[in-house]
């Protein structure tokens, strides 16, 4: 069958029935991956998109955008669809004038060196070996589309604006001049540099639309004549359940809809063969967090933040005028964005689709609790109402309603407030920057291993471990917990939430309940110490809020410890209300009072106060002080029988160099003030056009902070103590941003940031470092510093942390409940069996599990001389943001 000659996507005539050629060794083809943005918006789309475009790339492949969704597939383009890529901007000198890199670091993200923490696969090349990077220099930087996508330019119609007497109005920017625009192209090139910039940027810059058509078979066979006209044959999508479904539903008729393409003449022979098979890969996209199957979802959290910061707000004023308020959040079918905010807010009610209140009378249930609170002293009420909140007989609740009840029985000057679309809006916490990276490079991952016979896969997150699971089975779950609220199986709609949003609700009612049915008898009632030790971190006040709201649930009675050790030393120990810890979730800090002091400094005076106040379990919240505290009193028991009492270590600390634990209380506020600070930083950067700031953080002897930190602002290079600084490491990362800097247009450099962990090295200083870049920049670059410092531990604790305190917090004082015997200390003296090893331990976070690990555990993999662990998961981590920053590229292109 004779076809006649086409063009393909660069703009080249070919001849499918060419004239024969001497037989040639077979050469793969070259994978095109394209990536679209679906449904609703979420903050953290473009840093997937610019994960699976950068990765792409990274791994020898095309990569293209699709704009607005479904709708732009099933569009096409009305014009060619790719123009000439942009002339690099090379230097004077020729290429053997060029500075000399080094040669090219490995690269591998098979596997991280603790148990099953961030599985990241490996810079799979399409070409061949699974530890490389393809050079840049393989494929243009940009196509003159990334600015336009970026400034939402381009779009403008000349002659609509002309009919209405503006078109003397310029639409488009000088780029036009090279016949770039983006009206009427939807399946749009990019490079590497096309996606600059997107990481902090809000929404989807690409788009996103509802496409009725795309859910006939007509529209989707359109979709895959688009697809194969571009030669793409990869494509991962970013969106809810929905779009999801429909990702897997192009896939499975694929073959038929490639056989009624070519049946109809609009495919070649060569066409039909090529692309006999679409693979596809699904990101969940959702503020709601409702897909099953994953922790999280994009988007979630950067929602919870914005949630958290308009009720902490309206807090304030509740309790200036002792005002109820009613606020409704987004979450259809599920209320995780209700109930964390709930619990990070320090609420008083929630109402969720999955758990209905209890009772049918729930407008008593709620004034019960309500009213309790106003009894004990409280000023304000909190209500949340997520907006597909239900009763037991699937009978909406609404705000408006809610607040006439509690008018009409409290008595209380009561507002409503609907936060609606700014949920959606702003820019992407660290974490709606770090999880779309991680989740996009194990998209292209994905789709590079894919076979016909390997389903769809979702990728997800669990605890910390990223994870990949058959899309149809997760969006299968997702809507059967629908299905169950229909049918008012409300226990089953909960059975498919994961763990932690289980025990958030069970936070959760323990703490706003007075209640006293959860009491246990007199005898079995405890007297709980709760000390704080080490540096302040954010959710450290968040978590001895839970524990201290257990203590009342329960009956025990939580002892406050203040000012650490030597506060337990001076006798400065008292009991904590339950109204006095109610404002402590967003309090930053410590508000026990915290210091450094060991239990070493005196350890028969400690054994003597923790006998003096009849303490019978010990809950240590702090870094890793705390753990060498617990690590001292469990090594010290045969020699004093007070320390016979379960002891517990919840990690805190903006360090994460805890042992054994993936993450400590702190961190992620941490890196949100890293975030914060980076994003200004970067923008005065940017503004010079050519200047590098060196951004030096804290962290002591661990580089997580800076790590992450990296990640998520996008910083080109980064050290941390894990990896040090040399003379020749140093060489390397001067040539390369010598190299990256005469790369870039005239005129239109980007700022870039070096991120440096305070400890990285005793020999190069954070200003040692800026000088020499400064001096080696030349003509080129400039070079600043900014420390940091004391900022990453203030400030308000983020959402994550404070809801990560109440659920560890929890977890602590059940297992202080569980092996802790009421007046131990003085029944000590009547010879109790001796306390066992697993009851000094430390709450951990392992991959995608929560553990108590025993002290003998964490010192096992502790690194006591620099305090941190032997193996720490992030250290990989510091090689991908250089792939993504495209050091490695520049490397690899200069083998």
């Amino acid at each position: 069958m004779a076809h006649a000659p086409t063009k393909d996507t660069e703009g080249v005539a070919e001849a499918f029935e060419a004239a024969p050629e001497p037989a040639k060794p077979s050469k793969p083809r070259q994978k095109k991956i394209a990536v679209l943005t679906s449904g609703g918006d979420s903050a953290g789309m473009n840093a997937a998109v610019r994960a699976v475009v950068r990765q792409g790339i990274a791994s020898g492949c095309e990569t293209y955008i699709i704009r607005e969704g479904w709708e732009g597939l099933v569009r096409g383009n009305t014009s060619e669809p790719t123009p000439a890529p942009t002339p690099r901007r090379t230097p004077s000198a020729s290429a053997a004038q060029s500075p000399t890199l080094g040669a090219a670091r490995s690269v591998s993200f098979a596997s991280l060196p603790p148990s099953q923490q961030l599985a990241l696969g490996p810079l799979a090349s399409a070409t061949g070996g699974a530890d490389k990077v393809a050079p840049l220099s393989d494929s243009p930087l940009s196509f003159g589309y990334g600015e336009l996508l970026k400034d939402g330019a381009g779009e403008g119609d000349l002659e609509e604006m002309a009919a209405h007497g503006a078109g003397h109005v310029v639409v488009a920017d000088a780029a036009d001049e090279l016949g770039r625009s983006l009206k009427g192209r939807y399946i749009v090139r990019v490079g590497w540099d096309d996606v600059r910039g997107w990481l902090g940027e809000g929404g989807t810059l690409i788009g996103s639309s509802r496409c009725p058509s795309f859910r006939e078979r007509e529209g989707r066979k359109t979709a895959a004549l688009n697809l194969i006209s571009f030669g793409i044959d990869c494509l991962a999508v970013c969106g809810g359940d929905g779009s999801l479904t429909g990702a897997d539903k192009l896939r499975g008729e694929w073959p038929s809809l490639v056989e009624d393409l070519h049946a109809e003449g609009k495919i070649t022979d060569d066409q039909k063969e090529a692309y006999r098979h679409l693979n596809i890969v699904g990101l969940v996209g959702s503020i709601d967090n409702d897909m099953s199957m994953t922790d999280l979802t994009i988007g979630a959290l950067t929602a919870l933040h914005r949630i958290c910061e308009s009720i902490d707000s309206i807090s304030s004023t509740a309790s200036s005028h002792s005002r109820a308020f009613v606020i409704e959040v987004m979450g259809r079918h599920c209320g995780w964005l209700a109930l964390l905010a709930g619990i990070a807010t320090g609420a008083d009610f929630v109402f969720i689709p999955e758990s209905p209140p209890a009772s049918d009378d729930w407008e008593t249930e709620m004034c019960d609790v309500l009213g309790s609170h106003r009894l004990v002293g409280k000023r304000k009420s909190i209500v949340i109402v997520a907006e597909g909140a239900l009763d037991r007989d699937l009978q909406p609740i609404k705000p408006d309603y809610v607040k006439q009840i509690l008018v009409d029985r409290l008595g209380l000057d009561t507002r409503v407030t609907t936060l609606g679309h700014t949920q959606r809006g702003g820019k992407p916490c660290a974490y709606d920057r770090i999880l779309p990276t991680l989740q996009g490079v194990e998209a292209v991952h994905a789709l590079l291993e894919a076979t016909p016979e390997t389903p769809s896969y979702m990728i997800g997150t669990q605890e910390n471990k990223i994870t990949k699971v058959p899309l149809l089975e997760a969006v299968a779950q997702t809507q059967a917990v629908a299905a169950a609220i229909e049918a008012k199986d409300f226990a089953k709609a909960m059975g498919f939430r994961d763990s932690e949003f289980k025990e958030m609700l069970q936070a959760f009612e323990i703490s706003s309940s007075l209640s006293a049915n959860s009491r246990l008898p007199e005898d079995k009632r405890l007297r709980i110490g709760i000390i704080h030790v080490g540096a302040p971190a954010g959710g450290m006040n968040a978590a001895t809020r839970q524990a201290v709201r257990f203590c009342h649930n329960r009956g025990h009675i939580p002892l406050a410890i203040h000012n650490g050790f030597d506060g337990l030393l001076e006798d400065n120990v008292s009991e904590l209300s339950w109204l006095r810890v109610d404002n402590w979730t967003t309090r930053g800090g410590s508000e026990l009072g915290t210091n450094r002091t060991l239990p070493s400094a005196d350890l028969g005076q400690v054994a003597a106060a923790l006998q003096r106040h009849g303490i019978d379990a010990l809950l240590v919240i702090g870094g890793f002080e705390a753990f060498h505290s617990v690590q001292i009193l469990e090594a010290a028991r045969a020699g004093y029988p007070s320390f016979h009492i379960p002891m517990v270590h919840l990690p805190a600390t903006l360090s994460n160099n805890v042992p054994l634990t993936d993450f400590s209380l702190g961190s992620d506020t941490s890196l949100n003030a890293l975030v914060d600070a980076c994003d200004a930083i970067k923008q005065s950067a940017s503004a010079s056009r050519n200047r590098v700031f060196v951004v030096e953080t804290q962290g002591g002897m661990s580089g997580y902070i800076a790590t992450l930190g990296a990640l998520a602002v996008g910083a080109v290079l980064v050290y941390t103590p894990e990896e040090g600084i040399s003379l020749k490491l140093l060489q390397q990362d001067v040539e390369f941003l010598t190299e990256r800097y005469r790369l870039d247009v005239k005129g239109k450099s980007e700022g870039r940031l070096v991120i440096k962990s305070e400890k990285a090295s005793s020999t190069y200083s954070t200003e040692l470092l800026t000088k020499i870049l400064k001096e080696e920049g030349h003509d080129l670059f400039d070079a600043r510093s900014a420390s940091l410092g004391h900022t990453l531990q203030g400030g308000v604790p983020s959402p994550l942390d404070r809801t990560r305190a109440a659920r560890l917090a929890l977890r602590c004082m059940q297992f202080l409940e569980l092996h802790a015997t009421p007046n131990a200390q003085t029944q000590r003296k009547r010879a109790l069996p001796p306390a066992t090893t697993a009851t000094a331990a430390m709450i951990a976070i392992q991959g995608s599990q929560v553990k108590f690990a025993s002290m003998d555990e964490v010192l096992a993999v502790t690194d006591m001389k620099r305090r941190r662990g032997k193996h720490v998961w992030w250290r990989d981590i510091k090689k991908l943001a250089e792939v993504m920053g495209g050091r490695e590229g520049l490397l690899a292109a200069r083998q």
